[in-house]
């Protein structure tokens, strides 16, 4: 274990300074992942900047435009938010699900989307949503999509100087809403072999007009699949329109055959989760 340099910022600015000044600086949203990334830290001269001490990075905010997420906010918290469930209940879905109610007391949604796992639950429900990840550097300020945000496995778009200062959601459209599900060998407390996340948006009669559809775990990345949502967009979701959703992300997956789960497995699993995912979703879009 290296010897660690804690930093409690006073305000955004003072953290992004901490940045700048620490080549090995690391952000502390939850934790959870960096207590075991930190193992493999060589240097001796880790700093650790906690986050958790600025009051935005730990609340959550509703208004007229939707949702303004602080990245540092505990996913206890989150989840126990109606007024966030009756908006995004495939997101909360979602974070519910990261780890343990230990963990659930430390774990943040910013947290699960910077440290960019191919597994991670958020980032297909926060991609459904069309969210915005607002970045804080020595330069001011920049906004970039969920999808844009995450590079490869386990990195992200921002440089070493710069923050996630919040996550933007916005209010869904009337008769709208999302849904989560995964796929994992034990009953609890493990890591997506495949995951699918799907918004709907239904007229009066039924008919889907609008669809969107990510899917995780079956990807170096979660992965927007558009073949999906055109197959659902149209239809008022019947076992045509919904196995053609399960077919065009099975066939978008590139999943990787590990002891948890074959490739072949993987592909088959996430369009089966793709169907269920649309239906929920559908019958809490038809419910408003």
């Amino acid at each position: 274990m290296p010897v660690i340099d804690y930093k409690v910022p006073q305000s955004v600015d003072d953290a992004v300074s901490l940045l700048e000044a620490n080549e090995n600086a690391k952000i502390l949203a939850g934790g959870t992942d960096l207590i075991i990334q930190s193992r493999a830290q060589s240097s001796p001269d880790l700093v650790v900047v906690d986050l958790k001490s600025l009051p935005d990075f730990v609340s959550a905010n509703i208004n007229s435009e939707g949702l303004s997420l602080g990245p540092s906010m505990s996913c206890a918290e989150f989840t126990a938010r109606e007024d966030i469930k009756s908006l995004f209940p495939g997101l909360v879905e979602a974070a519910f699900l990261i780890g343990s109610t230990q963990v659930q007391g430390r774990a943040s949604i910013g947290g699960n989307l910077c440290n960019a796992s191919p597994a991670a639950d958020t980032i297909p429900a926060l991609m459904v949503n069309n969210a915005l990840c607002v970045i804080q550097g020595p330069k001011g300020e920049r906004r970039v999509s969920v999808e844009d945000f995450v590079t490869g496995v386990a990195s992200n778009c921002m440089a070493k100087n710069e923050l996630l200062k919040a996550i933007l959601v916005a209010t869904p459209a009337s008769r709208t809403s999302d849904a989560y599900l995964r796929f994992i060998p034990r009953s609890e407390m493990d890591i997506a072999v495949a995951g699918a996340a799907v918004s709907v948006t239904l007229e009066t009669d039924g008919t889907c007009s609008k669809a969107i559809v990510a899917i995780g775990a079956v990807a170096p990345t979660a992965i927007l699949v558009d073949a999906a949502a055109k197959a659902l967009i149209g239809s008022k979701l019947d076992e045509t329109s919904l196995q053609a959703a399960a077919d065009a992300a099975s066939a978008a997956s590139n999943p990787i055959t590990d002891r948890r789960g074959t490739a072949e497995f993987r592909r088959h699993v996430v369009g089966v989760l793709v169907k269920r995912a649309a239906l929920i979703a559908a019958k809490r879009a038809g419910d408003k």
